[in-house]
């Protein structure tokens, strides 16, 4: 167990350990007594989101944004000047923030659990962003990501932090040895009723997925009846993956599916840009070879466009659909670390 830290010394400690990083580690609510709670809007990159006066990208631009900045929306509006994919737009406090790279996010602030089921428990980042961090022998407290709204991640015990108080040890599911731990308070466990299977007892021929990389869509079927469509970003243009970022079109079929992933390399900041990506959330691949696959997004709102490395990025609340109602059947409840992902022979997928 590390030695404690006063909260003074560790406060100071993580303004200096932490001054890497953009902004505050723990963010502070807004205060809402006055006023009914808004959406708050994330940015979710580095030098790409302006403030225009108006609701259009050609007007003047009030200042340009911070990544991970926090904006209080006041309203959306779809402007009629576009863009013609996404013409929507938020109105913030100094003018107008198009939606393409800002996530929107919440405040819930949770109690700590009594104990940790043996097979870990799945939960999610609550707060716009919090720090997550390993303690070395030498250095004392460091941190290791940023995790961001809506990624999931599995907690697996429950340590002192650097504060004195509970945080959460997360572990990922691409290495047993890759934990670092984050406040209780900011991760909200998911009880397993949450993501029991949707239409479980179809079936196998009676469900399929139609993408069609033209109008950036997705549409469910159950017995060929659309019973859900949504909007989503495939893979930039050029070369089709894994030599190019284009997403691949042709018949497949979901072959492993997981409600956590950690995403590219191990050992940066976590920001979105440098492709570290721990937490992507409801993950379920078609082309598991060259790691192509449905999830939820939290670097990007621009759905309707064409935005990934060749995956399919969804919105989390229909990438968590998706997740539930596509086969292989992800078995509830987890015992061990082993059940954190299912493979099989799963829904067939149509791309075109």
């Amino acid at each position: 167990m590390p030695d404690q830290l006063s909260r003074r010394s560790f406060l100071q400690l993580s303004a200096l350990a932490l001054g890497s990083l953009a902004f505050n580690p723990f963010p502070t609510p807004p205060d809402e007594s006055q006023t009914p709670p808004l959406d708050i809007g994330r940015v979710a990159v580095d030098r790409r989101a302006a403030i225009y006066e108006e609701p259009r990208e050609h007007s003047g631009v009030v200042r340009w944004t911070r990544q991970d900045e926090l904006l209080k929306i006041y309203y959306t509006l779809t402007s009629p000047d576009g863009p013609a994919f996404n013409p929507v737009w938020y109105r913030v406090w100094e003018g107008y923030l198009h939606s393409s790279y800002i996530q929107t996010v919440r405040y819930h602030f949770n109690s700590a659990l009594d104990s940790i089921p043996e097979g870990g428990q799945l939960a999610e980042v609550s707060v716009p962003y919090t720090p997550a961090m390993n303690y070395d022998r030498y250095l004392g407290w460091q941190p290791r990501y940023r995790l961001y709204y809506q990624t999931t991640h599995w907690i697996t015990a429950i340590e002192e932090g650097p504060d004195g108080e509970p945080w959460y040890q997360l572990t990922s599911e691409i290495d047993d040895y890759l934990q670092y731990f984050v406040p209780v308070s900011h991760l909200r466990p998911i009880p397993d009723e949450e993501i029991t299977p949707l239409s479980p007892d179809l079936p196998y021929e009676a469900k399929h997925i139609e993408v069609s990389l033209a109008t950036q869509t997705l549409i469910a079927f159950e017995n060929e009846k659309p019973i859900f469509q949504t909007k989503i970003s495939s893979g930039l243009p050029g070369q089709v993956v894994p030599t190019g970022t284009k997403t691949p079109t042709g018949d497949f079929h979901i072959t492993s599916k997981t409600p956590s992933k950690h995403m590219g390399g191990i050992q940066a900041s976590g920001a979105p840009d440098s492709y570290i990506l721990p937490g992507v959330p409801w993950t379920c691949f078609f082309i598991y070879e060259t790691g192509v696959a449905f999830h939820g997004t939290f670097w990007h709102n621009n759905f309707g466009v064409p935005m990934s490395h060749g995956c399919i990025n969804m919105r989390n609340e229909d990438a968590k659909w998706l997740f539930r109602w596509v086969t292989p059947a992800f078995d509830l409840p987890v015992a061990t670390r082993r059940d954190w992902d299912s493979r099989g022979f799963g829904t067939p997928v149509h791309i075109t």
